[in-house]
């Protein structure tokens, strides 16, 4: 027995939406991306690790992903969902160290409100773009 298509919400109910978790999502990814320099420039005690590829190594995956956030793509946002788990973790394991705790709980918080907004970007973008194609 196949279940009813459940309707798509109207393109005046998803604008505002799709405009304000993207707009969430882009903040968090820049304060994601500042909150680790300034802990790896500033705080951080690296035991003789080379600042530079500490950096390169937690950045390059948001470098990557940078572009598409930035240009909206819902495919990027989906991606970001994915890779922000690492920084969650990340974030947890070090709120769990006393010297590292208010790094990894901001960490650990930023990472999670990137994650929601990014998902429910995708989530609303495919159905905007869906109800634009004819959808019902």
């Amino acid at each position: 027995m196949a279940r009813a298509k459940k309707p798509l919400p109207n393109l005046q109910w998803l604008e505002p939406r799709m405009k304000l978790s993207r707009a969430l999502s882009l903040f968090s990814f820049v304060t994601l991306v500042a909150l680790l320099l300034v802990w790896n420039l500033a705080f951080a005690d690296l035991h003789g690790a080379r600042i530079g590829v500490v950096l390169a190594i937690q950045l390059i995956p948001l470098a990557l992903l940078a572009p598409g956030l930035i240009m909206g793509s819902a495919r990027a946002h989906a991606w970001t969902c994915f890779v922000v788990n690492i920084y969650f973790i990340q974030g947890v394991l070090a709120a769990i160290d006393p010297q590292r705790a208010l790094f990894g709980v901001l960490e650990a918080l930023i990472s999670f409100n990137l994650f929601c907004c990014a998902l429910l970007y995708t989530r609303w973008r495919f159905q905007y773009d869906r109800k634009l194609a004819g959808e019902a």
